[in-house]
Order: C-alpha cells, then structure tokens, then sequence
C-alpha cells in the first residue's frame, strides 16, 4: 500500500489482518493479505466477494516451480484445475486476458498455464512429478479456493504469482528477494484492477 497506492487509508484490521484503500493511477484500489493457505483465504475471498460487494479479486504472492519451462523470479498466471476430484475451478478469462495484455505491454512474457493448490508447499509425496507431467506450472496454496468462492459468488479472480523456489532445480531465493524484488506482479495486477 506503501508503495503503490496514494493516500492509502487503512480500512480493514479484522483478524490481524490490515487492509488498505487508496488509489493508483487515478483507480480506487484495496489491499491485503489473505493469510496462508486454502481456508484462510476461502474465508476472506468468501467475505469479500458475498458480504463486502468486492468484484474482483487478483491474488498476488509466490509460487513453487515445477515445470522445466518456469525458471526462479518467472511470473506465472494461473489457470487452476481439480486434481482429486471433479470440480476444475478456473481463474476469471476477463482478468487472465487483461493481465497478459498488461504484462507484455510491460515486456514481460507470462507464463500461463495450471497452478497447483495445496496446503502442504514442501510435500516429499512426489506428487510434483505427476503434476508436473500434466503440464502443471507450479504449486501455490490459495488459488482453488479463491477462484472456487468467485465461481460460486459470479464474481471474478485471478492468481499471480512468481516463482519463489523451483522443486525440480532446487533453486530459491533468499527472504530478502522475496520481499523486495517480486514487484513486477503487483505492477501487472495494479494495472487491470
């Protein structure tokens, strides 16, 4: 909010959980953390989307590498299916379509394809090598439930994310770079909220 939004005002800290008002580039937006993980941020997309009137929600944050094609610091945009089950919850066309325009307007080529959900990140199941051979990109820990709550709600949702760590290279970046150098989806989601 800091960095991006002018006149932030803090509107939300429900929870612990600080939301922030403010506008960018002539745009009323708000910001905040939904937590870590598929229930923490079912209950705050759920809230959002049926009791707050919210639209739209793009979820920013990392992601783990699976694919050979995604490399550490890639931004991944992600479509999202259902593994163990028979609900494919999909991340909004609209968004999806507006934040590949917005990256490469920037010059930045995402990577769009299948995120992975899970509330274990550091799974040693070696379920990553058949997730892996299903074209899935990368594994993060909110996107199901979010794009699960706006199909229920007909709202819209998309998940960002950059490639923190990769599963296959071992490859990963250190606290610092994860909080400073991950700008470049923020700047993405920022410009088609």
């Amino acid at each position: 909010a800091e960095t991006y939004l002018e006149n932030p005002v803090l509107v939300n800290n429900t929870r612990g959980v600080q939301g922030y008002t403010g506008t960018y580039q002539g745009k009323r937006v708000s910001v905040m953390a939904s937590g870590m993980g598929i229930p923490s941020m079912g209950i705050y997309s759920y809230e959002l989307f049926n009791f707050y009137g919210v639209e739209n929600i793009i979820r920013i944050g990392t992601a783990g590498g699976m694919a050979d094609a995604v490399k550490v610091r890639d931004v991944v945009m992600g479509r999202q299916f259902g593994f163990d089950g028979n609900v494919a919850p999909c991340c909004s066309f609209k968004l999806l379509e507006q934040a590949v325009a917005a990256a490469r307007k920037m010059g930045i080529e995402p990577i769009v394809g299948p995120l992975y959900s899970s509330d274990i990140f550091y799974d040693e199941s070696g379920m990553s090598g058949k997730l892996k051979k299903l074209g899935v990109l990368a594994v993060e820990m909110e996107s199901a439930s979010l794009y699960l709550n706006a199909a229920r709600a007909g709202k819209n949702a998309l998940a960002i994310c950059t490639i923190s760590d990769h599963l296959g290279t071992g490859e990963s970046l250190d606290a610092q770079a994860r909080q400073t150098a991950f700008t470049q989806m923020m700047e993405i989601a920022l410009s088609i909220a």
